[in-house]
């Protein structure tokens, strides 16, 4: 695939509507889009601004490059960096942008990134192993792979794809090693289906996704990066200015709402203490006591969406 190619995805934004009314659009607001993507969601903001900003940021180059494209129509409202949205601090500073109106988080891999087979992030297409989001970064799937000790693999693999077959597949994946080193997605979809019992892999998902899952998420550091990014995210807004999360499964938004929560409390005191000797203030309010779901209607337009969930807070 060229790099001309890599450019011509299609981007069908999640939540889009649900995104749009949660950040409480200020025609003369400045908003953060801590994952531009292919800017579907941006599209929508900058529409609604006449006067306002839009920072979008982003680790993946072609992302970048695709949303310079969509964007170009905005120029004079919107900036595009390359980074990581863990860099909020030192991308807005640069900026002299102090305080914002509302910060987005969508989380998980694009739609793209899973179409591009040679990122590696697919169990259906043969590629080498890599999965960086990042492609910069030094570190690639194939080194976690090829380089971890079982126990950290098979660590990985519990932790970050709640895989009951952990142990089996990090035993099996440093016994290939001996052989030679595991190169490419079919290679260690091959040693996957090794690992897991016949009768296990007959039913429900595909049998290597919850490994690629977990490698993705120790490549890019995205549940290491999470929490720290929801909090630094809420001290920048204003008060009453909004921060949307889409989480794609069961460990990020599990984060995200202890997080919120953790924000949400005043004293963090232990009970028995007679006076709050914390001072601890609450600084977010929870807007979304239970994450809101796709609609069956957006599900059938886009099955990508089916797991997504929205948590809205609002800085106090």
């Amino acid at each position: 695939m060229t790099g001309d190619d890599n450019l011509n995805f299609e981007h069908i934004p999640v939540l889009l509507e649900e995104v749009v009314e949660g950040l409480k659009i200020a025609e003369n607001g400045i908003y953060v889009d801590g994952t531009l993507g292919g800017a579907g969601h941006s599209t929508e903001i900058l529409k609604m601004l006449k006067y306002g900003k839009l920072v979008g940021i982003d680790q993946d180059l072609n992302a970048i490059s695709k949303a310079k494209m969509e964007l170009e129509k905005f120029e004079d409202k919107v900036i595009i960096i390359h980074d990581n949205f863990i860099n909020l601090d030192s991308v807005l500073d640069k900026l002299g942008i102090e305080k914002v109106d509302g910060i987005l988080f969508d989380l998980g891999v694009s739609s793209h990134q899973l179409d591009e087979g040679e990122r590696g992030f697919s169990y259906q297409t043969d590629a080498m192993l890599d999965m960086r989001m990042d492609t910069t970064q030094s570190t690639s799937a194939w080194d976690v792979v090829n380089k971890y000790s079982e126990s950290e693999l098979e660590k990985i693999l519990w932790e970050f794809g709640e895989e009951r077959w952990a142990k089996r597949i990090a035993e099996f994946i440093v016994l290939e090693r001996k052989t030679g080193p595991i190169n490419t997605t079919f290679d260690l979809v091959s040693v996957i289906k090794k690992a897991i019992p016949k009768g296990a892999r007959q039913t429900g998902h595909h049998p290597a996704k919850k490994t690629f899952q977990a490698i993705r998420i120790e490549v890019n550091r995205e549940l290491d990066i999470l929490k720290e990014a929801v909090i630094k995210a809420n001290r920048r807004l204003k008060s009453g200015g909004r921060i949307c999360v889409i989480t794609f499964h069961s460990l990020e938004d599990r984060i995200v709402k202890d997080t919120f929560k953790e924000l949400n409390q005043d004293c963090i005191c232990p009970k028995e203490f007679p006076v709050c000797m914390c001072d601890k203030k609450r600084e977010l309010k929870i807007i979304t006591r239970k994450p809101i779901l796709p609609s069956k209607e957006e599900i059938e337009n886009n099955p990508r969406s089916r797991s997504a969930k929205l948590r809205i807070g609002e800085k106090v």
